[in-house]
């Protein structure tokens, strides 16, 4: 018993110690970053007039109308993005998996697929395509989300797919089949409702990963919250990092929101 624990007692030294080094390695640079943005260059000191002028909305819209419009985009390409990531995914891996599960490995090569393609190969091979788009769309930056969809999908994939491997989706289907229901009320009462983890964690990965996209808008010439981050810090370095900063911890509380509710799902 004794040897137990003292083994048990090593392996949770073990893991709060893992534990404390990830905390600091992450913490360090919000502090940097943190107590850059609270000093005063010119007299010396601290002053909290960053985050107070963040706080007041009218005030950013008017002096800073470029991060208005760009945190505006990036939340119109995120709603965009996971909805078009769920309409296309969902049903698709459903389907495979009931009725053609010969075709999974080369659904899932393709998802994984943007993996290993470089941001800037991914610009030049979508560059014709998005010629047509603003000719026949215009130039607003919401049409990225068709390119962000790509980025999302090997991130989407492993989440539903998990999701899809826990639940017994043939038996499922067919039984609500049996009884008459249609394919359309299959995936709205059925497959949808036994998915909702994995719908969230997907949902929130994409939304994470389209606010800190930075690459495909500047290359594209589209101004999404990260590039106009990137333009603000060449005449107001102190206040980019405050939105910076932000925008990190937004996407810190969305992360342990999805936590959460999956906790809260299971029990």
């Amino acid at each position: 018993m004794s040897t137990r624990h003292t083994e048990r007692r090593k392996r949770a030294a073990l893991r709060w110690t893992v534990i404390g080094l990830t905390l600091v390695f992450f913490l360090i640079p919000l502090y940097g970053m943190l107590e850059f943005t609270t000093r005063d260059l010119i007299n010396g000191g601290r002053t909290g007039k960053f985050w107070t002028t963040l706080v007041d909305v009218p005030q950013v819209t008017e002096r800073y109308p470029a991060l208005a419009e760009g945190f505006a985009s990036s939340m119109a390409l995120a709603l965009i993005t996971v909805v078009v990531m769920l309409l296309l995914l969902v049903p698709t891996m459903t389907w495979v998996r009931l009725r053609l599960p010969g075709l999974t490995r080369t659904v899932e090569f393709i998802c994984l697929l943007p993996l290993t393609v470089p941001a800037i190969v991914l610009v030049v091979g979508l560059t014709p395509v998005y010629a047509w788009v603003t000719y026949l769309l215009g130039e607003g930056t919401v049409w990225l989300g068709l390119a962000y969809v790509i980025l999302v999908l090997p991130y989407a994939y492993r989440s539903l797919d998990a999701g899809l491997r826990a639940i017994d989706v043939k038996t499922l289907s067919e039984a609500a089949r049996s009884l008459g229901a249609s394919w359309l009320r299959v995936m709205w009462q059925i497959v949808l409702p036994n998915l909702r983890t994995a719908v969230l964690s997907a949902s929130f990965l994409s939304v994470a990963l389209v606010l800190g996209e930075f690459t495909i808008a500047n290359l594209f010439s589209r101004k999404n919250l990260q590039v106009a981050m990137f333009e603000l810090g060449k005449s107001d370095g102190q206040l980019s990092v405050a939105v910076g900063l932000a925008s990190l911890v937004f996407a810190f509380v969305v992360l342990f929101a999805m936590s959460f509710v999956g906790r809260k799902e299971k029990s």
